[in-house]
């Protein structure tokens, strides 16, 4: 949370949001956060991106990072999908560097090297692309929708 006379005054036009961002003039961002002890202020994850499976809380832009460390990946967004067993489930989107192959076993034995067990992305689904921002932010919520369609469907 953050307070300060700069920051903004409300979402235009968009007076329920305002409500959930703004309360007592604190602005609620969103962000999950830390501070070492020198008050140097580390941004970990956002609240909404969280995942919780199996009772534990999930972090995806710690697998992210994770899984950006092998060498044949070239993007990478982690995604929780609902699970009626676990509540949701590790779900990690995948573009291979241009000329590589990569297989799910792969993907799956390098996290298990390198992640808690309950970290490990339970599922690896690759793709020519992964939708972002104009600006390049992951755009998590389009692959969770889709995900949830295709449930639906089912």
């Amino acid at each position: 949370m953050v307070k300060s006379p700069y920051v903004m005054m409300g979402y235009w036009n968009n007076p329920e949001e305002t409500a959930k961002q703004l309360k007592d003039g604190w602005l609620h961002t969103g962000d999950l956060a830390y501070m070492d002890e020198e008050y140097y202020v580390f941004i970990v994850d956002r609240t909404k991106d969280m995942i919780i499976a199996g009772g534990y809380n999930i972090y995806p832009a710690e697998i992210d990072g994770v899984i950006f460390g092998h060498p044949k990946v070239q993007d990478v967004m982690c995604v929780g999908i609902p699970d009626d067993y676990r509540g949701e489930t590790l779900k990690a989107f995948i573009v291979p560097k241009p000329g590589e192959t990569i297989t799910e076993e792969e993907i799956i034995t390098f996290c298990r090297q390198k992640l808690a067990a309950y970290k490990v992305p339970k599922l690896v689904e690759f793709r020519s692309e992964l939708p972002r921002s104009s600006i390049g932010k992951a755009l998590r919520r389009v692959l969770r929708e889709e995900e949830i369609a295709k449930q639906k469907s089912k």
